[in-house]
């Protein structure tokens, strides 16, 4: 009798202990992994290069598409902006993937891009080839998120951290070093950043401690945007399996905006202010 007594306090004990837990606790119990990344296979994605050569569009390109079509996805290749105002190829598009540094699109070019993702189509890059693409072009910075401004120092050491483990992009993923340009970027505070870096102020001492963000996902429209400021050349990206692995699992991400519900995102840093 003292057992059954026992064993009823216990379970009882073990309820109550449960139902005290926040709805979001036991969320994360129930579900340590996250959801899986989509698979490229038979996605159609447009690969647009060019702008300043520094940046190695070609060479990314090079890199980059055997491991698309390995993964079973359609490659188009393009090396002017001018495909975005191509309204049949872009309706059929479900992944941009671009690399245009210190560019200028004409607004014809940029309708295109955008009225695209807007209704669906996802969009995913790297460095100055998304966000060093178009200065003179705030709308378009709308929709990435972000604008490069600095890179204090050029190519030095630095570390990135990552702060969102349970996202399907960088679960799983450690903190890491890179040895390339430390982009400072004016970044849209309600993005869902997921790695960071901080500065520390060797070059200009007002920014020692500013933290800025490495990587990051939200939507515009209905479509995935995917973005990180890591690879300002293919040696500098290859050098850290982390980097290009952050850079392959965005890539997948992003494509799917087509065929999976809008994920939230939005974040707002000065919420609590």
């Amino acid at each position: 009798m003292n057992n059954r007594r026992n064993f009823l306090v216990s379970a009882l004990a073990t309820t109550i202990g449960f139902a005290a837990l926040p709805f979001k606790s036991l969320g994360k119990m129930m579900h340590d992994k996250p959801t899986p990344l989509p698979s490229l296979k038979g996605k159609k994605i447009l690969f647009t290069y060019g702008g300043w050569d520094g940046h190695e569009p070609e060479k990314f390109v090079d890199f980059l598409v055997p491991w698309l079509k390995e993964e079973g996805a359609e490659v188009t290749l393009s090396n002017t902006l001018e495909s975005y105002t191509n309204k049949t190829l872009m309706a059929s598009t479900d992944l941009i993937i671009q690399i245009f540094t210190m560019s200028q699109i004409t607004k014809e070019q940029e309708a295109g891009l955008l009225e695209a993702i807007k209704a669906g189509t996802g969009i995913a890059g790297w460095h100055g080839g998304l966000c060093d693409a178009f200065r003179n072009n705030t709308e378009y910075q709308y929709m990435t998120g972000g604008q490069w401004v600095s890179h204090p120092g050029d190519v030095i050491d630095y570390r990135v951290t990552i702060t969102d483990h349970e996202d399907a992009v960088t679960h799983g993923l450690n903190d890491f070093t890179m040895t390339s340009e430390q982009y400072y970027m004016h970044v849209d505070p309600n993005v869902k950043v997921l790695a960071t870096t901080q500065f520390n102020g060797a070059v200009d001492s007002w920014i020692d401690g500013c933290v800025i963000p490495v990587a990051w996902k939200k939507t515009y429209g209905k479509g995935r945007v995917f973005y990180t400021s890591l690879g300002h050349n293919l040696n500098h990206i290859t050098a850290r399996q982390e980097a290009i692995t952050l850079l392959k699992l965005g890539i997948r991400w992003a494509s799917a905006s087509k065929y999976e519900p809008t994920e939230r995102w939005v974040n707002p840093v000065y919420r609590s202010l």
